[in-house]
């Protein structure tokens, strides 16, 4: 009487497998015929920055062209809407997604700055994390440090711009070693905390200004930022802090084992 038992068990667990699978089935067909009911959208902001608002983001998603809401979702293309938000300079990536309820999710996540750029030739925008350039918005205005001076690529200020690429004029521009810089101090809190500036020097070589002390911190290129730094920290506080910060008009780095000051001179 056992046998009949033992093999009606996987009958029936089959059964239900296939049950659960055309259910499945109904319902993803079912939602991909319900039309879309609305939007939500989530903007992802770093520090508080909002480059680029969720009033923004619905109203690019809307002007795609044709109707979004009341349209199946299944006739969505989500593809063509996260290129479109990509494209945004502001926006560093995007994702969207409907739900069974008829919601279009759309993520947005920012570009990061880390570096102001005030070109000689009067244009003025960001470096981001991830090694582009990036506009100002006029949204909001980021809280990092200002590089000027001899920097100058064309079009940076209208358009996002990889700083890795081959291309000679981002070479000479010294944008990607001014984003080495800016990567260096946006990952240490105390740096961050005390350069304000960075002066791109005519013949290509790099000066840090502090915030306090007046002083101009000659590194020369951005190789081995972190060695020469730490000797800086080191000469700060076994040095400068038993004098006055204002002392030293130059600050030398560029010489290994050493930390070369010029003092300031008085009238």
């Amino acid at each position: 009487m056992k046998a009949p038992r033992v093999l009606l068990r996987p009958i029936l667990l089959t059964v239900v497998a296939a049950l659960v699978v055309a259910a499945l089935g109904f319902v993803e067909r079912t939602a991909d015929r319900r039309p879309v009911q609305d939007l939500a959208i989530e903007v992802r902001a770093v520090d508080e920055l909002r480059f680029i608002s969720p009033m923004q983001v619905r109203e690019q998603v809307l002007a795609m062209g044709d109707a979004v809401v009341g349209v199946p979702v299944a006739e969505m293309d989500l593809r063509a809407i996260e290129e479109r938000l990509r494209a945004i300079p502001w926006v560093r990536g995007a994702e969207a997604y409907h739900t069974l309820d008829g919601i279009l999710h759309v993520r947005v996540e920012q570009r990061v700055p880390i570096m102001r750029v005030l070109d000689h030739d009067g244009g003025s925008y960001y470096l981001d994390l991830d090694g582009h350039t990036m506009p100002l918005s006029a949204q909001h205005t980021a809280r990092v440090p200002v590089a000027m001076g001899k920097v100058h690529l064309a079009g940076a200020a209208e358009q996002v711009m990889d700083l890795r690429s081959t291309d000679s004029l981002v070479a000479v521009s010294h944008l990607p070693e001014l984003h080495r810089i800016a990567v260096f101090l946006h990952d240490d809190p105390f740096w961050a905390a005390l350069i304000d500036q960075v002066i791109v020097m005519p013949d290509g070589q790099f000066e840090l200004v502090p915030r306090v002390g007046a002083q101009r911190i000659r590194i020369g290129n951005a190789d081995r930022m972190s060695q020469r730094m730490a000797k800086l920290q080191l000469f700060y506080r076994q040095g400068i802090d038993q004098t006055d910060w204002r002392r030293h008009s130059i600050i030398d780095l560029r010489f290994d084992g050493q930390v070369v000051c010029t003092n300031r001179t008085t009238p």
